[in-house]
């Protein structure tokens, strides 16, 4: 297996204490949250839904901004299964290579498609400032616990599927992408994640 930094380690959630990494437990009451990035793409995104929807599973989707504009049918329908929405910029800006002033207004727009109170920087990579700022303007910013890596040209799907079942806990926050780029691996890695973790009794839930 190529490396690849699958889980969140303690000493980077410590520097960042104030950006979600994962969720409170409810003894007896394991959860997981399922989360997509970088949709709603038609040729993924309603199979996602799909792979929920016969497990009863809700999931939050950090939507791009332009994608939601472009396919507006896909976005209705995640609205319509219940699903929370997330802003991950109108155009995925990688925020550390990009003027705050202009990375905020940017994520700004995506407030003429869609509401939410949670935000994800692509990349996970996000100035100071910007967090700041769309904090003040009542943001969470979501970050994660479980890294799949689905998009990854150096990780196999079973590299994927392994480390996603190794690291998954109650409580964590789990990053997939319903995009092209990483079909192929979602494809094999969501449906066996939704049985087993279904099996071990967990729920799958949305964020909020």
């Amino acid at each position: 297996m190529s490396y690849f930094l699958h889980k969140s380690p303690f000493w980077l959630r410590s520097l960042f204490p104030k950006y979600i990494w994962r969720q409170p437990i409810v003894k007896g009451k394991p959860s997981i949250y399922l989360t997509f990035d970088d949709g709603p793409i038609p040729e993924i995104t309603p199979w996602v839904l799909d792979q929920l929807a016969a497990y009863q599973a809700q999931a939050t989707f950090f939507c791009i901004g332009d994608n939601v504009r472009k396919h507006p049918a896909v976005f209705r329908r995640l609205q319509a299964d219940g699903h929370s929405i997330g802003n991950h910029t109108f155009n995925h800006l990688k925020g550390w290579e990009t003027a705050t002033s202009t990375y905020v207004d940017n994520a700004r727009k995506c407030e003429d498609y869609f509401q939410t109170n949670l935000f994800r920087p692509p990349y996970g990579r996000i100035k100071k400032a910007q967090a700041e700022i769309l904090s003040r303007a009542n943001y969470k910013i979501i970050m994660w616990d479980v890294l799949v890596g689905d998009w990854s040209a150096n990780l196999t799907s079973e590299d994927c599927l392994k480390a996603c079942l190794k690291h998954s806990r109650d409580g964590s926050i789990i990053v997939f992408h319903d995009s092209l780029k990483a079909e192929e691996k979602l494809r094999y890695v969501l449906p066996k994640v939704l049985k087993h973790f279904s099996q071990l009794g967990y729920s799958f839930k949305a964020l909020n």
